[in-house]
Parts: structure tokens; C-alpha cells; sequence
């Protein structure tokens, strides 16, 4: 069983028992959560899906890290013939969660 859930802006395809990383939520380390943005639910073969949310289904997750950040992307800016050149650096702030169950 699993679902396609409208995690903070982004979809993502999940399962019950699976850890996935999301953008940053507003939720401190091992507190329950819930979604209720469930676009599609294939259970055993019968699908169901939203328009544009099934109606009464829940995902429910634990949150297992709040402050992980993802891996760092260079931003890098050149002009040539110039003599200028800029590097930045970025690292996008995650939250590690848990699904529990899809109801």
C-alpha cells in the first residue's frame, strides 16, 4: 500500500514504515503529525484517486530529525574577460520523518 502525499509543496510517493526528508516543518523532534493532502491511494491494486484530495485519508508520521540540512549546492557566477568570478554556497534546512500508517 501507498500513497502520493502533498508534503510542503512537494509530492512524494510514501509507504508505511519508510523515512523520507521534506523541507523544514514546523515540528520539534518525535512529535506526531499528520497530512491530510492525499492525492492518490493504491491499496493492493484498488486506487483511489483525489480531486484533487481524497476525502478522509490521512498520512501519519513521526518527526525522527528537525534540524538535518541537505547537501551543499555551489552557486558559482562568472564574467569573463572581466576578472570577476563569485561563489556561494547553499544548504537547503530538512526534516527526517517517519510514516506510520496511511488511514
Amino acid at each position: 500500500m501507498y500513497a502520493i502525499v502533498d508534503i510542503a509543496g512537494q509530492q512524494f510517493k510514501v509507504e508505511a514504515g519508510r523515512k523520507i526528508f521534506v523541507n523544514r516543518l514546523a515540528a520539534e523532534k518525535g512529535a506526531a503529525v499528520e497530512f491530510d493532502k492525499v492525492l492518490l491511494i493504491d491499496a493492493d491494486g484498488a486506487i483511489k484517486v483525489g480531486a484533487p484530495y481524497v476525502e478522509g485519508a490521512v498520512v501519519k508520521a513521526t518527526v525522527l530529525d528537525d534540524s538535518c540540512k541537505a547537501d551543499k549546492v555551489l552557486v558559482f557566477k562568472k564574467k569573463r574577460r572581466k576578472g570577476y568570478q563569485k561563489l556561494n554556497g547553499h544548504r537547503q534546512a530538512l526534516t527526517q520523518i517517519q510514516i506510520n500508517e496511511i488511514a
